[in-house]
């Protein structure tokens, strides 16, 4: 199981995504350009010291991480969007321990190419009125169940 962010925006966010990984041992990829500088204090308070403890992986562009997550004859595992336009509900969708969740951009989500580059599509159920969480809230929520469903939490 992986987390990957695409084009984080905020900071605070990604740093606290980033401490979420390290506590459930699971590997980050960030998928550049960011919106921010990834040195940004803001980011090392909200991850605070937990950062040295996360296996991430940096990728220049969206191209760049689609070549790197499949070195020549490997499989990557399924691109798992997290949207809250997707099809499924992320509590009906079966995980596979190889998967990797791709959260979209806090201010825009991800273009059409990035859509259709994914395997699956899944959303959080909310309230009709609302449009969607925090991602970091939903990375957690979604992330939690792919865990639980592979029996993947640390022990």
């Amino acid at each position: 199981m992986r987390l990957a962010l695409y084009q984080p925006d905020i900071p605070q966010n990604t740093g606290t995504i980033l401490r979420l990984a390290a506590c459930l041992d699971v590997p980050v990829d960030i998928i550049g350009p960011a919106g921010f500088d990834m040195s940004d204090r803001n980011l090392r308070r909200a991850g605070l010291d937990y950062l040295p403890h996360v296996a991430l992986t940096r990728h220049l562009s969206w191209a760049r991480f689609l070549s790197d997550r499949c070195p020549a004859g490997t499989s990557p595992g399924r691109l798992v969007l997290l949207s809250a336009k997707g099809p499924a509900r992320h509590t009906d969708f079966a995980y596979r321990p190889d998967d990797t969740l791709l959260l979209g951009r806090e201010s825009a989500g991800v273009p059409p190419a990035v859509l259709a580059a994914a395997d699956a599509v899944v959303r959080i159920p909310l309230k009709a009125q609302l449009r969607s969480l925090n991602v970091a809230m939903a990375a957690a929520l979604v992330l939690g169940e792919a865990l639980r469903q592979t029996d993947a939490y640390p022990r």
